[in-house]
Formats: structure tokens, C-alpha cells, sequence
């Protein structure tokens, strides 16, 4: 009898474990899984209520490429290789044009005309750049105050359309083309004669103006990156420099940029250049 009573009182205190370490491990498990469930909650709520906004901030080169964006500058169009297209200015009250041109990062051949009349070309522009996404084609074009049309042809193959847009610029734009005047002294440049202008991978766009005393005015502006390695490039003629100057503006992405203004015209001919960051 007393071994029974040992066994009974033996199974009783196992059974009595057995079932304390069960409700442990419940508990503990019960635990477990409101912590995770609780973490997990948390986190969802960094990552999504609390998350910063991944939108960049704006930068000077954003607001600025906003500007020379085609669509707001006004109709844009595409024009096929060998092929061209030309705007309407009839206002005599208005007298600079915003041209820009782009492509989708190939390279841009054109020639922009300044019409005034039914014959009369005063002002043309041979532009090229390597890549028409990444450095667009931006420039600001005077009509002389008289009723005029601007062409846009495309010198390019076939195979290399563009896309280009013209309007009457700003009050913005006007403004910084006469600030870089009020600015800069600018540099006398002689007929046949160089001048370089190195800038660093903070500046982000150049701007150059070229004009001269009523002369002709018969310039390249190029772009390079390297050594002879030009990535944009701007001829003008124009029989008179002042009333038709050349306003350009670079997109200078990276390091290594130089902006170089060659005088084509003879000595006679001297230009001034006036080149700063935007």
C-alpha cells in the first residue's frame, strides 16, 4: 500500500511539472509572437507613414533646364533629317526669341536662320552637339524689333531627327541676358584670335554672349571636354554683331568642361565674349 501511495503521489507532482512547463511555453510563445507582431507594426509605420519624401530637391540646374524645357517654351515639333521648319514673329514690340532644340541622346546637326522679309537672312547659326538629351541646344535669338521668322533646318541624316520650339522669351530669360551684361567685363577678342575658360564640376550651366560695335560678328563657341574633345558646338554670322548678338547657354555636366570662343573674321573684325556660370 505505502509503494502505491509513492507511485500516486509521484505521477501527481510529474503530471503537476509537465503541466507548468506547458503553460511556460504557451506563455512564452504567446509572448514571443505579440512582440514580433508589435515589431513588425512598428516597422511598417517607419517605412511608410514616417518615411522621408524621396523627391530630390530642386537645384539650379533643375529650375533652370525647367525653363529651356521644349514644352515650355512653346510648339514644339519634330523635324526629319533634311528637313525644316520655321515660327512666326510678328511683333515688332517684342524683340528676342528663346530657341531650343533636343533630340533622344543622339546628336543634333541644324542650321537656324533669322528671316526678316522676303529675302533678307541676316543672322545664321550652324549648332551641333554629341548628345541632344544630355546638352540640348539653348539660344537666345534677336528679331531687331521688326516682324520676323525663325527656321529651323536639320542638317542632319535622316535617321537623326529633332525635336525644336520658338517663342518670344520671358522677362527671366531677358533679364539674365542683360545681367551677364551689367555683371562682366567681358574679353576684347581680335580677329583670329582664341580664348579659353575652364570650369569646375560645381558649375552646372555656362552661359556665353558674343557681340560686336555694329561689325560683323563671325565666331565659333565650343564645348569641350579633353583635350580637342568638343561636345557642342555654335557657329554665327551676322552682318551686324550688336543688334544680333549670340547668346548660348552649355549644360556642363562632370569635370573637365572649357568653354573656347574662336574669332573666325579677319582683324578687322574684333568681337567681345562674355562667359559666366548661370
Amino acid at each position: 500500500k505505502n509503494n502505491r501511495r509513492q507511485q500516486r503521489h509521484q505521477n501527481k507532482v510529474h503530471s503537476s511539472t509537465l503541466s507548468t512547463h506547458t503553460t511556460i511555453k504557451i506563455s512564452t510563445m504567446k509572448f514571443f509572437s505579440g512582440l514580433l507582431v508589435a515589431l513588425t507594426a512598428t516597422t511598417a509605420t517607419a517605412f511608410t507613414v514616417n518615411a522621408p519624401r524621396t523627391t530630390a530637391p530642386k537645384t539650379a540646374l533643375s529650375v533652370a533646364a525647367t525653363e529651356w524645357d521644349l514644352a515650355s517654351i512653346g510648339r514644339s515639333v519634330r523635324i526629319e533629317g533634311s528637313s525644316r521648319e520655321h515660327w512666326e514673329f510678328p511683333d515688332p514690340n517684342q524683340e528676342i526669341v528663346q530657341v531650343g532644340i533636343d533630340s533622344n541622346g543622339r546628336p543634333v546637326e541644324s542650321l537656324i536662320e533669322l528671316w526678316i522679309g522676303p529675302d533678307w537672312t541676316p543672322m545664321k547659326v550652324k549648332a551641333y552637339t554629341e548628345d541632344g538629351m544630355m546638352r540640348p541646344v539653348q539660344s537666345l535669338i534677336g528679331t531687331r524689333n521688326k516682324a520676323a521668322a525663325i527656321d529651323i533646318n536639320n542638317t542632319g541624316p535622316g535617321d537623326f531627327p529633332l525635336n525644336a520650339a520658338a517663342a518670344y522669351a520671358g522677362p527671366s530669360m531677358v533679364g539674365q541676358r542683360a545681367d551677364l551684361l551689367s555683371t562682366n567685363q567681358g574679353r576684347y577678342i581680335e580677329g583670329g584670335a582664341v580664348h579659353s575658360v575652364n570650369f569646375d564640376a560645381t558649375v552646372d550651366q555656362v552661359q556665353v554672349l558674343l557681340y560686336t560695335d555694329t561689325r560683323q560678328l563671325n565666331a565659333q563657341v565650343e564645348l569641350l571636354n579633353g583635350p580637342n574633345n568638343f561636345k557642342q558646338k555654335y557657329e554665327v554670322f551676322t552682318n551686324n554683331g550688336l543688334l544680333n548678338s549670340l547668346y548660348v547657354i552649355f549644360n556642363t555636366p562632370g569635370a573637365g568642361n572649357v568653354v573656347r570662343v574662336t574669332n573666325l573674321a579677319p582683324l578687322e573684325f574684333p568681337c567681345k565674349a562674355f562667359i559666366a556660370s548661370v
